[in-house]
């Protein structure tokens, strides 16, 4: 029997006012949108209860372990944007490539800081784009239609973060 290597489940941006910007889930038909919605929302107290000990330092590491197969990281952009990943501790099949990680008992909190930056820069390129308007207030939906990233770019980058992600990877 091959053993299992721990994998991103969701990845979640959240904005300065707490709306929920974006939500990707991994492998999508296999999860429930709402469960993850409702465990994003539950790490919006933790990020609160934490931000008056925090410096300049943006990894806020385990927000959370949900139960013995689902833990929450979290990272906070210096706009207050929070970038939230789920990872799912018996997440996909082992390869011949991830013997050595298949065999980790956990995660360190520093194997998540390459998916923070490449997820940090996927934003960043986003608002740089000239024709992307970011959302203002977290009420502008009334007004404005939806607060959410369809941004496709933003999307993909997102998905790829999430596939060449794995414990121990240094660079994405």
């Amino acid at each position: 029997m091959t053993g299992r290597v721990p994998s991103i489940a969701c990845i979640g941006v959240i904005g300065k006012h707490n709306n929920p910007l974006h939500i990707s889930l991994f492998p999508a038909e296999e999860r429930a949108p709402l469960e993850f919605q409702f465990l994003l929302s539950s790490c919006l107290d933790i990020f609160e209860a934490r931000l008056p000990h925090k410096t300049a330092d943006q990894d806020f590491g385990l927000l959370q372990a949900v139960d013995e197969r689902l833990a929450m990281y979290g990272w906070m952009t210096n706009t207050g944007v929070k970038f939230v990943v789920v990872v799912d501790m018996e997440g996909r099949p082992a390869t011949a490539l991830d013997s050595k990680s298949a065999t980790a008992v956990g995660l360190r909190d520093a194997d998540l800081k390459p998916a923070f930056r490449a997820l940090q820069t996927a934003y960043i390129m986003l608002l740089r784009n000239a024709f992307y308007s970011p959302p203002i207030a977290a009420n502008i939906e009334q007004r404005l239609g939806s607060t959410q990233i369809t941004s496709r770019n933003f999307i993909r980058e997102v998905q790829r973060i999430a596939g060449a992600w794995y414990p121990g990877v240094t660079n994405i």
